[in-house]
């Protein structure tokens, strides 16, 4: 039902778009939630955008200028003239400021900066100090924050003051008076105890914490791992510094998840926030192309290896029958054995020095699967080919051929398993992403190995040489 209505919202702030219609517009947006604001903001043309932000004013276009794509968020800053653009950025949580900051060039931050109030800008450069990938790089300041020395009714009249800067009262964190993390406490807490009794009695330990020069994606794991609504980010000498958020943890789980995808799929260079249907054909040919060329030489040695046997392939043609079956099946079970590895990585679940046991439990794994692919083509060949083809052409028969094509087909499978398992890890030592390393090499290689694997133990059985 709210789908619907939202649907229906958009309708009619496009149909006020169209009509240029003012009123209409503004009301229309006023009821849209500002992510299907921002949506709709990214659809609409140069000149629409233009009136959209005109009509609804710095108050409406806080929460729709932090939620848009980074490389429209400077455009839509240049609608608005400096006393707005003062409302805009002040209205801005820090974390959601400092996003757009970090996306302007360094003439307009500057000229942003002095929009601000001294207390913002020192919020704001204090927050930039910390790379955009990092935990600090997106934690809020705006939490609840008592001292260990105030009483509950010290504490309730502190949050009150802190009204209009709090963003969350999910946990309430503790600090000593040099600001250093000491526990944590929940309103509940404060609500049923007595006005006299001392916080530091109903504090819990803050045993959940992160540093602020630590990478976003662990901060979101150790959310999700915790269950926790907040993260205390502290420095180096444990001063609380700021939180994130469980809304955070999606936005970079999101974020991360999708660079992941686009690196197994051989897609180069940063990623865009813009959808799908808005980021131009030109940059999806630039972010693909170099892979696709690259990826293309390297399987000219496919060829080559084909090249190499094609006399093996002259004396027994039936051999081309399985070869794309043997190849194929060793990039799936290094595929396979590849996202394990990636997914555990992403995960904290195994270290670097799990080396050993991952290698010794796919390879186990990969003996198993090639053992069971191996026997049911070897079944195939054996009782179903004769049926469909009544000799194979060569000097051999069927059942040679079997042991001839089985084998080969374990030995792929077994040796891309490992491979595969192993790619993410090598790649990882040598500080490369374990995504863009596995899935465009490891599809290439296993083309070349299950190549040679096939022709070197069809030619060895059937006595091809």
């Amino acid at each position: 039902m709210a789908e619907e209505q939202d649907i229906n919202q958009t309708a009619e702030l496009m149909l006020a778009l169209d009509a240029a219609d003012g009123s209409a517009a503004l009301a229309a947006a006023k009821e849209l939630h500002y992510a299907d604001l921002a949506a709709v903001y990214e659809d609409l043309n140069d000149e629409q955008r233009d009136f959209l932000l005109k009509t609804i004013g710095p108050e409406l276009a806080t929460d729709l200028i932090a939620d848009l794509p980074e490389n429209l968020i400077e455009g839509a800053l240049d609608h608005f003239k400096p006393a707005q653009l003062r409302v805009l950025l002040t209205n801005l949580s820090d974390d959601d400021r400092v996003d757009v900051f970090q996306v302007v060039d360094k003439k307009d931050q500057a000229r942003y900066f002095s929009l601000l109030g001294p207390r913002d800008q020192e919020l704001t450069r204090n927050l930039l100090k910390y790379e955009e990938d990092t935990a600090g790089g997106r934690m809020t300041t705006r939490m609840g924050r008592l001292r260990v020395d105030m009483t509950v009714k010290q504490a309730i009249e502190a949050l009150r003051r802190a009204e209009d800067d709090t963003e969350t009262l999910a946990r309430i964190f503790v600090i000593d008076e040099e600001g250093r993390l000491v526990g944590k406490t929940r309103l509940r807490d404060l609500a049923f105890n007595t006005w006299d009794t001392p916080i530091r009695d109903i504090m819990n330990e803050a045993d959940e914490f992160i540093l602020a020069t630590a990478d976003q994606e662990e901060a979101a794991r150790q959310l999700a791992k915790y269950d926790i609504p907040l993260l205390p980010v502290v420095d180096e000498f444990h001063h609380l510094l700021g939180v994130l958020t469980y809304d955070d943890a999606l936005e970079i789980v999101e974020e991360e998840s999708t660079e992941d995808i686009e690196k197994l799929a051989a897609i180069a260079g940063e990623q865009t926030e813009m959808s799908y249907l808005n980021t131009s054909s030109t940059l999806h040919y630039k972010r693909r192309v170099v892979w696709l060329i690259g990826l293309a030489f390297v399987n000219i040695i496919s060829g080559y290896v084909m090249f190499r046997f094609s006399s093996v392939l002259e004396r027994a043609f039936v051999l081309s029958l399985f070869l794309p079956m043997v190849v194929a099946a060793g990039g799936n079970s290094g595929g396979q054995a590849s996202t394990m590895v990636i997914r555990a990585m992403a995960l904290g679940e195994i270290s670097p020095g799990n080396i050993l046991r991952i290698m010794i439990k796919e390879a186990r794994a990969g003996l198993f699967l090639g053992l069971s692919l191996g026997i049911t083509i070897a079944v195939f060949i054996t009782l179903i080919l004769p049926s469909m083809q009544p000799s194979t052409g060569a000097h051999f028969d069927f059942f040679h051929l079997a042991i001839a094509v089985s084998t080969a087909l374990t030995v792929q499978v077994f040796s891309s398993t490992v491979l595969g398992a192993m790619l993410p890890l090598f790649a990882r030592s040598i500080r490369l992403d374990p995504a863009v390393v596995s899935s465009p090499s490891l599809a290439s290689i296993v083309d070349v190995t299950g190549m040679l694997i096939y022709f070197t133990i069809a030619a060895a059985i059937l006595q091809l040489h």
